[in-house]
């Protein structure tokens, strides 16, 4: 009877137990989510950590869609042979572009190490690509589309103050390009593409200068000794603007070339600025390279010694802007450009702009191409998608 009294109650308490854990709830752990891109903003944003580094990453770039026409010499202008009866048409000139940029940025006991690359794809006619020129007549008289050279415009190295590498030359970089508009070189204000070894220092109170050792590019513009290009340049900035000034030396012709800029934010919506350059010419039309320098050299592109840059923008709303700028020089070319920015949506703009060129000269030892003078009207759309 102790024993079936047992058994009983020993039962009851295993039941007892058993029903006390089933009414509890079932507690399952879950797996922590993983993280795939680990996020790095102290460069800014769409940074992230290479795995595995301690180097941070951002890829980004645009595709670009130009359509441009009028008059021969606008930059825009484009001529094809009629496929029926041979004769000379005026068409478009339309280019895609498809650009990629890198970025990286790592802290290190020597400073930020950075780097930049830019590569550029293109797709179209016009110039940079025509299969054959008349001279008699100056034009491209065979202008297919196809695809062009692929062109590395970026790929340097900094750390710290000190870069080396690809760039656009600090006598531009430096001092800011000539405005907002797509058309910024029909009076040119210094050649772009270069190898630098550069030294940047800043301030930190708004004052920062440069000094860069270039060699150049093209047949005048590379250098032919051991000399470097040289440029330096002093930049104040504060909340109403910035005062900036460079200056060029050329080593091939032994010249100098200066620009200054004033750049003056009028209100939130309105920014304009001004730019004046100077450059000696003495050695510029040599007879080596007369018909190619016209005279200028790497740095004064521009005709004769002076040339000013004027422009500005305003911002309608947050979509909307307007961009001018107006260019003249020495050699009397002036140049107008403007232009209407609409950011459709987030990423994605579309921008009209007009060009105006009054430049070559009857004098034609003074003309950049052997051009006589004449005056050009060409048109641009662009459709840009930033990422």
């Amino acid at each position: 009877m102790n024993i079936k009294s047992l058994l009983l109650g020993s039962a009851a308490a295993l039941i007892a137990v058993s029903g006390a854990r089933a009414a509890d709830a079932v507690v399952v752990a879950e797996p922590e989510p993983a993280e795939y891109v680990k996020i790095c903003d102290v460069y800014g944003a769409g940074y992230f950590y290479i795995p595995g580094t301690e180097t941070c990453l951002r890829v980004g770039g645009y595709v670009r869609y130009d359509i441009s026409g009028g008059d021969l010499g606008t930059f825009d202008g484009a001529k094809n042979v009629d496929h029926q009866d041979g004769s000379i048409n005026d068409t478009w000139h339309k280019n895609t572009r498809f650009t990629l940029k890198t970025w990286t940025g790592q802290e290190t006991e020597l400073g930020t190490l950075k780097t930049y690359t830019e590569t550029r794809f293109n797709f179209g006619n016009g110039e940079g690509g025509d299969t054959s020129y008349d001279p008699a007549t100056g034009l491209f008289v065979d202008n297919p589309a196809h695809n062009k050279d692929v062109s590395l415009n970026f790929a340097w190295i900094q750390l710290g103050g000190l870069r080396v590498g690809k760039d656009e030359s600090a006598f531009d970089t430096f001092i800011g390009y000539a405005g907002n508009v797509i058309q910024d070189t029909i009076v040119p204000y210094g050649d772009f593409d270069t190898n630098v070894v550069q030294y940047y220092f800043d301030a930190g109170n708004g004052f920062s200068a440069v000094v860069s050792l270039e060699e150049g590019a093209g047949t005048v513009g590379t250098i032919d000794s051991y000399v470097p290009h040289v440029v330096g340049g002093v930049k104040w900035t504060q909340g109403w603007g910035a005062i900036t000034g460079v200056v060029a030396y050329d080593s091939n012709y032994e010249e100098v070339a200066g620009k200054v800029r004033l750049d003056v934010n009028v209100s939130n919506e309105l920014s304009l600025w001004v730019m004046g350059g100077y450059g000696s010419d003495d050695n510029l039309n040599d007879p080596t390279y007369a018909i190619a320098a016209g005279g200028r050299g790497f740095y004064k592109q521009w005709g004769g010694n002076w040339a000013v840059w004027g422009g500005g923008t305003y911002k309608f709303n947050e979509k909307t802007s307007f961009n001018a700028q107006v260019s003249y020089d020495d050699w009397k070319n002036l140049g107008i450009a403007a232009n209407i920015a609409y950011d459709v949506v987030p990423g994605f703009t579309v921008t009209a702009e007009v060009d105006y060129q009054n430049v070559g000269s009857d004098d034609l030892t003074r003309a950049w191409d052997g051009a006589e003078k004449k005056s050009n009207i060409g048109g641009i759309l662009r459709f840009q998608r930033s990422f």
